[in-house]
C-alpha cells in the first residue's frame, strides 16, 4: 500500500481530528462527465493532500482507482478523499454519475451531511440530476451548487445558472442563487477570476495555475459595478429572506447597507439548514474558484451534530433513543461501502455516528436484513484490528475515528454494505438506507466446471459488497441470473468476474413461463413389458378438466371396484404430478387442472408402484396430444414514474409491448412528475430497465410486482414451441 501512495503523490500523514465539530461529510453530486472527480483531484492539490493533480482520462485520479472506472473512464464506485482547510477535516465523496451506479450514490448520501452538485457548464444537467435535488430536498440534506469547465470554448454560465435556478429552485423568493460572478480575461474565453458578491471584491487568478493561487484579491473595475449590482441586490435579499434576524429586512428597506459580515453569517447559517443554496464558478483545471468552495465547505455545510442522524434501535427492533453525534456517546457506526482489495482483502468504509472507534475493540455488527439479495440477518462479534483513512484506495492507519468521521476497517468476516457496527456491551441496528430494485436481468453461465466453482467465490465477496446486485438461480428456467441496476453496471459485474479468473459467457433471459390445458381431454396410460420373471403392468384412464387461474392442481379418485388397487391411486398421482412439472410441449410446469383417475387395470404379480407412477405419466402425455395446450406467460403489475413531459410516450411504449394502462395520477412529491400504473407481460420487461431510461432521458423509474398469469399470444407460444423442439 504504501508504494500505491507514493504511486499517487500522498503527501503527510492521514488526517486525524478529535471532536465532530471539526468534520465535514460533503459528497458530490452529478451527471457523468460534470467534472466531480477532476473537482476533488483539484481540492486535494490546493490542500497540500497530494501533490499533483491525476487526470480522468490518464486513469490516475485518487479516487477513480478501479480498474472499471480506469476503462469507462467515470466513476463507478463511492470513493472518500479526506482533506484538511483551516483546521477542518473534509470528507469529500466522490459519487459516481451513471444511473446505473444510483445505489453507491445513496450510500454516499447516507455518509454525507450536505451535498454539492456539480453542473457542466457545457453540458448542463440531466433529468437525474434533478431528481437527486428532489431527493436531496425531502430530507432537508444542505445543497449548494459548483459550476465546472468554464475554460471549455462551450462554456456558458448564465445559462447554466438560469437552468439551475429553474430546476432547482423551489422558493419565490429564490434559494439558488451564485455568490460569486466568472471574470473573463482578455480574450473574453478564459476565466481569469471571480468577482465576490457579497464583499464586491475581485479574485484575480490571472497568474495560472499554482502562480495564480490564491488569487489576488483587488477593487473591481469600473465596468464590473452594474455587473455586481444587479446579481448583489438579489443575493442579498435572497439572504435576508431566510434570516432569523427579522431586523435585517427592516433595515435593507430602508436603504440602509448590510454589513458584510451579518450577510455572511445569516448565509452561513441558511446554507446549513438547507434553506439556501449558493452557486460557485469553478474551473478545477486553472484552481480558479478552488478557495472558494473550501471556504464554503468548511464555514457553511454543517458539521455532523447539526445535521439529523438515522434513526437506531436494539438487535430485536425495539426503539431506541434518537442519537448524538457524541464522540463520548454509545459507539454506532455504519458500512456504507464494501470492496475487495487484491493486496488486504475485504475492505469496509465506515460512518461513524456516534461514539469513538478504536483499533483492537471488540464490536458487534448487525446484518441489515435482504434475504431477496443475498444478505440474510446476522450478528456477531469481532475485533476490528486496525482503522484506516482511506484516500481512494491508499489506507493510512489512524489511531481512533470520533462520531461524525469516517474510516476503513479491514478483514472483516462478515462486514457487508449497510450493517451496523456498535459497542459489545450495547448492540444497536440503524434503519438501513433506502436501496434501488436491480430491474435488468443477465444471464450467465461458465465455461467449465471448474469457472463454476471460482464464480460461486466471487460471487459471494460481489453480493457482500454490492447489495443493489441480486443473484438468482432460478430452477425453472435452469439459469444463473444476475440482476443489475443496467447495462454499464452489468459490465462492471462481469468484469469483476473475470478479473476473479472466472470463464463465463453470457446468454439470452428466459422467463419462466407455464402450461395448462385449455379444455377438457382424455387419457389412457398403458405400461406394460415383460422381460423374464417380474415384468410391469399399469394401466390407468385419466380426465383433465382446467381449472380457473391460480387454482393449482387437484386429484380426483372415481375408481370403482377395485380395478386399480387403493395404495397405487397415490402412484398414479404421482406419476401425474411429476409430468405436470416437466411439462408437455415446452417444458414448463403444467397448472391450474382437475385429473381425474376413473379406470385402470392392474396385475397380481406384475404392477408396482413405479409402473404405476409410468402410466400416470403416460396418461397425461395422451391427454396433452387429444387435447390443446395453452401456455401462460407471467403478467407484472408496473408502476412507472416519470417527469409529465415523458407520460405520452411511455404510453405509446406500453402499448408496444402489450401492455394495459390501469391509471395516471400525479406523483405524490407535488413534482411535475406522473405516476403510470399498467399490466405487462414479464416477457416484455426484459430489457425495460436499459429502454425506459433511453426514453426518458435517464429520469423514469419503475417497479414490477408478479400480478398473474395469462395465456401467451399463439404466434409467440409457437415460438417458444419451435425453440424448444430444437433443444
Amino acid at each position: 500500500m504504501a508504494q500505491k501512495s507514493q504511486e499517487k503523490g500522498v503527501t503527510g500523514p492521514a488526517p486525524v481530528v478529535d471532536e465532530p465539530g471539526r468534520v465535514r461529510n460533503v459528497v458530490l453530486v452529478g451527471h457523468s462527465g460534470a467534472g466531480k472527480t477532476t473537482l476533488v483531484e483539484s481540492l486535494l492539490a490546493v490542500s497540500g493532500t497530494i501533490s499533483r493533480a491525476g487526470s480522468v482520462t490518464e486513469g490516475t485520479t485518487v479516487c477513480d482507482h478501479d480498474p472499471a472506472a480506469v476503462k469507462q473512464q467515470r466513476s463507478v464506485s463511492l470513493a472518500c478523499a479526506p482533506l484538511i482547510h483551516d483546521g477542518i477535516k473534509v470528507n469529500l465523496l466522490d459519487s459516481p454519475g451513471y444511473a446505473d451506479f444510483v445505489g453507491e450514490l445513496r450510500a454516499g448520501l447516507r455518509a454525507g451531511d450536505a451535498a454539492l452538485f456539480v453542473v457542466s457548464s457545457v453540458d448542463g444537467m440531466d433529468a437525474a440530476t434533478a431528481a437527486l435535488w428532489e431527493e436531496c430536498a425531502a430530507v432537508d440534506l444542505p445543497r449548494a451548487v459548483a459550476v465546472t469547465r468554464l475554460d471549455h470554448q462551450r462554456a456558458d454560465f448564465d445559462g447554466t445558472l438560469a437552468e439551475c435556478r429553474r430546476v432547482f429552485d423551489g422558493s419565490a423568493s429564490g434559494s439558488v442563487l451564485p455568490l460569486y460572478l466568472p471574470l473573463h480575461g482578455d480574450d473574453g474565453q478564459s476565466v481569469a477570476g471571480l468577482i465576490g458578491l457579497i464583499t464586491q471584491r475581485v479574485f484575480d487568478y490571472s497568474g495560472g495555475p499554482g502562480a495564480g493561487y490564491p488569487p489576488t484579491v483587488r477593487e473591481p473595475d469600473p465596468e464590473h459595478l452594474p455587473l455586481i449590482a444587479d446579481a448583489r441586490n438579489e443575493l442579498i435579499e435572497g439572504i435576508i429572506a431566510e434570516s432569523e434576524d427579522e431586523s435585517l429586512m427592516d433595515r435593507y428597506l430602508a436603504g440602509e447597507e448590510i454589513e458584510t459580515g451579518a450577510l455572511v453569517e445569516d448565509l452561513e447559517k441558511a446554507v446549513a439548514r438547507g434553506h439556501f443554496h449558493p452557486v460557485i464558478p469553478v474551473c478545477a483545471e486553472t484552481r480558479v474558484g478552488l478557495d472558494a468552495v473550501l471556504e464554503l465547505l468548511t464555514s457553511a455545510f454543517p458539521t455532523p451534530a447539526e445535521h439529523p442522524l438515522p434513526a437506531v434501535s436494539a438487535v430485536d427492533g425495539s426503539p431506541r433513543e434518537p442519537l448524538r453525534s457524541d464522540a463520548s456517546g454509545p459507539l454506532v457506526a455504519e458500512v456504507v461501502k464494501t470492496t475487495i482489495d487484491s493486496y488486504v482483502g475485504r475492505v469496509s468504509l465506515v460512518r461513524v455516528f456516534s461514539g469513538t472507534l478504536r483499533p483492537e475493540s471488540v464490536v458487534h455488527i448487525s446484518g441489515h436484513g435482504m434475504e431477496e439479495r443475498g444478505h440474510p440477518d446476522h450478528d456477531s462479534d469481532e475485533r476490528v484490528a486496525h482503522l484506516y483513512s482511506p484516500l481512494g484506495a491508499n489506507l493510512r492507519e489512524v489511531p481512533y475515528a470520533v462520531a461524525g468521521d469516517i474510516c476503513a476497517i479491514t478483514k472483516s468476516g462478515t462486514a457487508e454494505t449497510g450493517d451496523t457496527i456498535s459497542a459489545k456491551e450495547q448492540p444497536l441496528r440503524m434503519v438501513p438506507w433506502e436501496m434501488p430494485e436491480p430491474l435488468l436481468p443477465v444471464a450467465i453461465v461458465a465455461k467449465t466446471r471448474s469457472d463454476e466453482d471460482a464464480l460461486a467465490k466471487n460471487l459471494g465477496r460481489l453480493v457482500a459488497g454490492d447489495p443493489t446486485m441480486r443473484l438468482e438461480r432460478n430452477a425453472e428456467t435452469r439459469q444463473l441470473v444476475l440482476w443489475c441496476m443496467g447495462e454499464a453496471h452489468a459490465d462492471v459485474v462481469l468484469d469483476r468476474l473475470r478479473a476473479g479468473g472466472v470463464e463465463l459467457d453470457n446468454e439470452p433471459v428466459r422467463v419462466a413461463l407455464r402450461e395448462t390445458f385449455a379444455g377438457p381431454s382424455k387419457g389412457h396410460g398403458r405400461h406394460v413389458k415383460q422381460s423374464g420373471g417380474h415384468g410391469q403392468y399399469a394401466v390407468c384412464d385419466i380426465e383433465i378438466e382446467p381449472l380457473p387461474r391460480g387454482s393449482g392442481f387437484e386429484f380426483v379418485d372415481r375408481i370403482v371396484g377395485g380395478v386399480v388397487p387403493h395404495n397405487y391411486i397415490p402412484s398414479v398421482e404421482k406419476g401425474v404430478r411429476s409430468q405436470m412439472e416437466r411439462g408437455m410441449v415446452a417444458g414448463y410446469p403444467v397448472v391450474d387442472l382437475r385429473v381425474t383417475l376413473f379406470d385402470g387395470k392392474a396385475h397380481s404379480v406384475d404392477s408396482s408402484d413405479a409402473a404405476f407412477q409410468t402410466a400416470g405419466s403416460l396418461a397425461l402425455k395422451d391427454a396433452a396430444e387429444k387435447g390443446q395446450i395453452t401456455l401462460l406467460e407471467p403478467v407484472d403489475e408496473v408502476t412507472i414514474r416519470v417527469p409529465d413531459a415523458f407520460v405520452g410516450a411511455v404510453m405509446s411504449d406500453l402499448s408496444g409491448r402489450r401492455g394495459r394502462v390501469l391509471g395516471t395520477e400525479p406523483d405524490p412529491t407535488g413534482t411535475e412528475r406522473t405516476r403510470v400504473r399498467a399490466e405487462v407481460p414479464a416477457t416484455e420487461l426484459v430489457r425495460y430497465a436499459v429502454e425506459l431510461r433511453a426514453m426518458t432521458s435517464g429520469s423514469g423509474t419503475f417497479g414490477r410486482s408478479f400480478a398473474r398469469y395469462e395465456p401467451m399470444p399463439a404466434h409467440l407460444a409457437d415460438q417458444v414451441r419451435k425453440e424448444h423442439a430444437q433443444h
